[in-house]
C-alpha cells in the first residue's frame, strides 16, 4: 500500500471497519490500534477487486455474524434477562390464552392479564365472559358470573396455577424462583427456560417459560405430578401501561356472599 492509501485509509473516519467497536472487536489480541492491513475492506487489492457493492456486504457480515453468535444465552443469561425485562416494569398489559388437559376434561378460556406493582394482578375472562381471578395485594378472589358465592383466599396462601406470575410483581430473581433451571431452543427464534418452582415440588412436575431473546415470556406450560397440563400464552403485551387503581379493587355483587377457603380447580 502506497503512503498515499495509507493517508487516506487513516483519514477516513466513516469507516466502520476502523471504529472503536472495530477496535474492541478485532484489537483486543494486538497492542495498540488495528493497523491498516488488519482490515480487509481497505487492503489495497481487495479494494480494487471488490467494489462498492461488495464493500457494503463485507460490512453487513462483519456486523450481522457477531449479534447473530450473541443470541444464544446460556440459562444463566436469559433469567437475567428475564429479570431487567419485569424489574424496570412498573405494570403491563397483555392479551391471554389458557387451555387445560387433564383428569379427562379439557378447556380453552381467554382475555386480558393486568399486572401492577406491587402485587396486584387481574385475569379478566371474555371467554368465558365475566370470569375473574384478581390479586389485590392481600387477597385473591375468584368469581364467575352467575355463581352462587364469590371465594376468596389470603395472598399469601395461595396455590393457583395463574401464580407462577406472581414473582413478576415483584423484584424478579428467576433462578431463585425455579429450581434446576435448564434452557432448550423453541420455536420462532426463542427459547424455553424450565425446572420446578421453588418449594412446589410436590404438586408441580415441570415449569416452562417460553422467552424471547430479550426476556419477554410469550407462554407458560405448568405439568402438575398427576399428569395435568395448563398452558398460557401471551400476546400484544404494552408494558407500562397506565392502569386506575380500581382496576384491581373487587366489591362483590350485592346478595353474593364471600367464602374464604381453597380456589377453584
Amino acid at each position: 500500500m502506497t503512503r498515499s492509501q495509507s493517508l487516506h485509509v487513516n483519514n477516513c473516519p466513516g469507516c466502520p471497519i476502523h471504529s472503536t467497536f472495530f477496535v474492541e472487536r478485532v484489537g483486543k489480541d494486538k497492542p495498540g490500534r488495528p493497523s491498516v492491513a488488519d482490515c480487509p475492506i481497505h487492503f489495497a487489492y481487495f479494494a480494487k477487486w471488490a467494489g462498492n457493492k461488495a464493500f457494503l456486504l463485507a460490512t453487513l457480515l462483519f456486523f450481522t455474524l457477531p449479534v447473530a453468535a450473541e443470541s444464544k444465552p446460556d440459562p444463566h443469561d436469559l433469567a437475567k434477562r428475564v429479570d431487567r425485562h419485569y424489574n424496570q416494569l412498573k405494570s403491563l398489559q397483555a392479551q391471554f390464552t389458557e387451555s387445560y388437559e387433564g383428569l379427562g376434561r379439557t378447556r380453552t378460556e381467554s382475555g386480558t392479564l393486568l399486572l401492577q406493582k406491587p402485587g396486584r394482578m387481574r385475569w379478566d375472562y371474555s371467554r368465558p365472559a365475566g370470569k375473574l381471578f384478581l390479586l389485590d395485594g392481600k387477597y385473591a378472589w375468584f368469581y364467575s358470573k352467575g355463581d352462587a358465592q364469590v371465594q376468596r383466599i389470603e395472598a399469601k396462601k395461595l396455590d393457583d396455577l395463574r401464580s407462577p406470575l406472581r414473582f413478576l410483581l415483584g423484584h424478579t430473581q428467576l433462578e431463585k424462583e425455579i429450581d434446576h433451571l435448564a434452557q432448550s431452543p423453541a420455536a420462532n427464534g426463542n427459547f424455553t427456560l424450565s425446572g420446578i418452582p421453588h418449594n412446589q415440588e410436590k404438586r408441580i412436575q415441570r415449569l416452562s417459560l417460553t422467552v424471547t431473546a430479550d426476556g419477554t415470556i410469550t407462554g407458560i406450560e405448568i405439568q402438575e405430578t398427576d399428569g395435568a397440563v395448563t398452558r398460557f400464552t401471551f400476546a400484544s403485551e404494552q408494558p407500562n401501561t397506565p392502569i386506575p387503581p380500581s382496576t384491581f379493587r373487587f366489591t362483590p355483587p350485592a346478595g353474593i356472599p364471600v367464602i374464604n377457603g381453597l380456589p377453584p380447580v
